[in-house]
């Protein structure tokens, strides 16, 4: 992708702000090729939810991905911005709308992107948010998500910094609420009959990053959530 970091990048222009954050993340960033890689192959809907100014659509399309891309963020600032560039960059079947996750989770089959979003949210908004995504899944879909986890370790304590910095800039409208568990996301996947893989995104940088995709099980049809225990009387 990296002859296409200039030609991304300069849709996000007059903004030059955005111009040079695009340029920087696509050229030291990890994710995106991480997601791409996870998606390769797969033509089912994404959604991707905390968008911000849509990167990843732009990314995910040089890549090749072709499926629909649905791009949610509750900035809408971020998503002004984002339906701009898309314009610019005439990306076929890419939409962005503002939705914020803590009122309801969009109508949604297929993958879905959790990208640098769930330490942002209260802990039970982010379970609530996990149960959905995973209700999402269909055949050949993934859920995909990067994210920090609660390990020990200096990488956790400059990435939590950092996500407060963000807060405290303006560029995300709430600082960290929790980082996950990686135990009890695999327990949470295991119960949903889900087949996930953990693996390190550090890359060149000292955040405590992972890209974690969780899909479903050879025959699996659907992703049911697991019936709840009963208790006697």
């Amino acid at each position: 992708m990296g002859s296409a970091i200039h030609d991304i990048a300069r849709q996000f222009l007059p903004l030059r702000p955005h111009y040079y954050y695009a340029r920087i993340k696509l050229a030291t960033d990890p994710l995106y090729a991480g997601v791409g890689e996870v998606l390769a192959g797969t033509s089912a809907p994404l959604l991707d939810l905390g968008c911000g100014i849509g990167l990843l659509a732009h990314a995910l399309r040089a890549q090749g991905f072709s499926g629909p891309y649905l791009g949610v963020d509750s900035d809408a600032r971020k998503i002004d911005a984002a339906r701009a560039a898309g314009g610019r960059a005439e990306l076929a079947a890419v939409a962005f709308t503002c939705f914020d996750l803590e009122n309801g989770f969009p109508d949604h089959e297929g993958s879905v992107a959790l990208l640098d979003i769930l330490q942002f949210l209260a802990p039970t908004a982010q379970d609530a948010v996990l149960e959905r995504a995973m209700d999402c899944l269909v055949p050949g879909s993934r859920l995909v998500i990067r994210s920090g986890l609660a390990l020990p370790g200096w990488r956790l304590a400059f990435t939590r910094g950092v996500d407060r910095l963000a807060r405290l800039v303006g560029w995300m409208n709430i600082g960290p609420q929790r980082y996950p568990d990686r135990s009890a996301l695999e327990r949470r996947f295991a119960e949903r009959g889900l087949t996930a893989t953990f693996r390190p995104l550090h890359g060149r940088m000292p955040f405590e990053n992972w890209l974690i995709c969780a899909a479903l099980g050879p025959g699996q049809t659907r992703s049911a959530r697991p019936s709840p225990a009963l208790t006697p009387d």
